[in-house]
């Protein structure tokens, strides 16, 4: 066993754990005063409830075995990994204990889950949205995990790569598609499931261009600090190695999002006529999105000019839900949806060797269009069904008045902000 390697997953598995946090204060930030426990409190239920599902049957839907045959299989579980039984001890000759690995995706389905929550900011009961994010990790997130995945156990303990994104259709078009560290997966995945969501819950009371200011952007600047710096070991860590490869997604990480954060400014400056703190750490976090499935497939000035296109065009992107209609409450659309389709199908012509420039063959660009599309569409359905379903039953939004008051004392019976010690 590769001590080296086995510190190098578990440290970055703990990086990944801290993003959801970064992700709390990141949106908490961005609503208003009297919404961040209830936004908050999303991202940490979603820590909650998936590092149970996980360990429980998580990984056993994401991750079976490929001695099962099913390498390339669109939806299984291996039973024999219920509770995690059948990784508990560490094969010999393995690299590292297969237990690093299943704590390493684990942060990957809480973050992903936690995502989805920003779009339906300032008006979701926090019982609904934990069903949902229950029901929509088990039949979506774990699945599509294993379809872009798929580490599966080997009998001497090694991992084989790719599901039927990345090994399946590499057997029809001779390059799968390439996804790190979860553009589809992570990225596609919410943010069309946060786009179905703010459809099914509609637009907040007063929603209009304006009407919502962050009412603590050193917040949103603290969570965008948080995410960059757990990213390192989501892109880096995604390689599983102390390597060469490795270093490449971490430089990649550093220049992307630097990239982005100066572009979304500067489009920011043109259209508004002030750079904004927000604006920044917006950029950066547009910029790690679009870098997360391409870290490990670029040179680093390609991953530069990925950068200056994802700030600029989430930037624009953010518009969408004024002119469209919907109120997707913090943007998970317009930076994860769009940046993770930006960043994926960008592979498909940048790509080292078999990008479009390299290889002279769109066959990239095609996996990659494939790839995309079917984890959106999948998200996108089962999330609008699982959504429309809670809300005519039990209801997943808040009255309008206790929306307008500030849902933090109606549904957790506290306040982010107690300025008297003295209840009256």
């Amino acid at each position: 066993m590769d001590q080296g390697n086995t510190a190098f997953i578990l440290i970055a598995a703990a990086l990944v754990l801290l993003m959801t946090p970064g992700l709390a204060f990141f949106y908490g930030g961005l609503v208003k005063a009297k919404s961040v426990i209830s936004m908050m409190m999303m991202s940490f239920g979603a820590m909650g409830l998936m590092g149970v599902l996980w360990v429980l049957y998580g990984y056993a839907i994401a991750f079976p075995a490929t001695d099962a045959g099913v390498t390339n299989a669109p939806w299984h579980i291996d039973g024999a990994d219920f509770g995690l039984a059948n990784v508990l001890t560490t094969p010999e000759g393995a690299a590292y204990p297969p237990l690093a690995f299943v704590a390493f995706q684990a942060t990957f389905a809480i973050i992903t889950v936690a995502l989805v929550s920003g779009a339906i900011a300032d008006r979701a009961k926090f019982g609904a949205w934990m069903i949902f994010a229950g029901i929509w990790a088990t039949v979506v997130y774990f699945p599509v995990a294993s379809w872009v995945f798929n580490f599966g156990l080997a009998e001497d303990g090694s991992f084989s790569y790719g599901g039927w994104i990345t090994h399946g259709l590499q057997d029809v078009f001779g390059v799968g598609a390439i996804d790190f560290a979860g553009g589809t997966a992570v990225h596609i995945n919410a943010g069309a499931a946060a786009l179905a969501l703010a459809l099914v819950l509609g637009k907040r009371v007063g929603f209009q261009k304006g009407a919502y200011v962050p009412h603590n952007p050193p917040f949103v600047l603290l969570g965008a600090g948080l995410l960059w710096f757990g990213w390192f070991g989501f892109n880096a860590g995604s390689e599983l190695a102390a390597d060469n490869t490795a270093a490449l997604a971490f430089v990649n990480t550093i220049a992307a999002p630097a990239a982005a954060l100066l572009s979304w400014l500067i489009v920011e400056k043109i259209k508004d006529g002030k750079p904004t703190s927000v604006g920044a750490a917006s950029g950066a976090v547009a910029g790690l999105v679009a870098i997360t499935p391409a870290c490990a497939a670029l040179t680093p000035i390609w991953a530069i000019v990925l950068g200056l296109l994802a700030g600029a065009v989430c930037a624009l992107a953010i518009e969408l839900k004024f002119k469209l209609g919907f109120d997707d409450s913090l943007d998970v659309v317009g930076i994860h949806l769009v940046g993770g389709l930006l960043g994926t199908l960008y592979l498909g012509i940048f790509a080292n060797t078999s990008g479009l420039i390299y290889s002279g063959s769109f066959n990239q660009l095609i996996v990659q269009a494939i790839a995309a599309l079917a984890v959106l569409v999948y998200s996108f359905v089962l999330a609008f069904i699982i959504g429309f379903a809670i809300e005519k039953t039990i209801g997943f939004r808040v009255k309008n008045e206790d929306e307008i008051a500030g849902i933090d004392t109606v549904v957790h019976g506290e306040e982010g902000y107690v300025l008297s010690d003295v209840r009256g």
